[in-house]
């Protein structure tokens, strides 16, 4: 085991992952960017589309340049989901390999959507449907509460990472003031987004009612809906747009 390890942190080393995962966290940004811009058109236009990873991205979609960025944001991802699990093997303590493994879950699915978008197979999943289909399962109702209080517990890891700034650990160097500020605002909005799905999807599991598990656009259109909702969304966008400014700046600096 001790060999595979050491493999591992071999071929963490190599400049083809290291690039890789920096051009991830770069497409990473873009992602961020592009879903703050579909967000503030849906709170101040008649955006019809979805205010997710997948609408955010198809906005790139059918020109020659967005189809290369599309390309380039899949390999980022895919590239970056190949760094984690090389982390995932080369750490020896479980949270630190539970952790890996989990962005590396994500970053895959953000590769595949990707693919996806730029193919033209990209689209919305339905999560109702899904819900219903879940919660008609033995245990499927604890179960989706479950996944709503993981996704709590991450909202508030995002939330606290952001307010205390302790994502300067993942950096090499300090990155500067405007860098720390953006980290900031764009780590407490992206856990403000996670934790109303988390609260859509626990409040389904509690009462049954499959319709109240919202994915994120389901969840911003609520928001949209509530008073003040154009104002509350614009600040979310404005949180999207500082995160995605953070990815850039952690492309440069991360620890690879």
């Amino acid at each position: 085991m001790s060999t595979v390890r050491a493999a591992a942190a071999a071929a963490g080393n190599t400049p083809v992952v290291e690039h890789g995962a920096r051009l991830g966290y770069a497409a990473g940004g873009l992602l961020h960017l592009l879903l703050a811009w579909v967000t503030v058109q849906m709170a101040w236009t008649s955006y019809g589309g979805e205010a997710d990873q997948s609408g955010a991205l198809g906005t790139l979609a059918g020109s020659a340049v967005g189809s290369i960025l599309l390309w380039a944001t899949a390999a980022g991802f895919a590239l970056l989901a190949v760094w984690q699990v090389i982390e995932a093997i080369a750490r020896r303590d479980l949270g630190t390999w539970l952790k890996s493994a989990g962005k590396a879950a994500v970053y895959v699915a953000l590769a595949w959507t990707a693919a996806s978008v730029v193919q033209g197979s990209g689209g919305s999943s339905d999560t109702s449907g899904m819900t219903a289909s879940l919660m008609a399962k033995p245990y499927g109702r604890a179960l989706l509460a479950a996944v709503g209080l993981t996704v709590l517990g991450i909202a508030v890891y995002h939330v606290v990472k952001g307010w205390r700034a302790s994502f300067l650990a993942d950096l090499r160097e300090h990155p500067g003031t405007w860098t720390v500020t953006t980290g900031r605002i764009g780590y407490v909005a992206k856990g403000v987004a996670l934790a109303l799905v988390g609260a859509f999807l626990v409040g389904a599991g509690a009462t049954g009612e499959s319709e109240r598990a919202k994915d994120l656009d389901g969840a911003l259109r609520s928001v949209l809906e509530a008073p003040l909702g154009k104002v509350l969304l614009t600040l979310v966008a404005i949180g999207f747009a500082a995160y995605g400014l953070y990815s850039f700046a952690r492309a440069r600096y991360a620890r690879v």
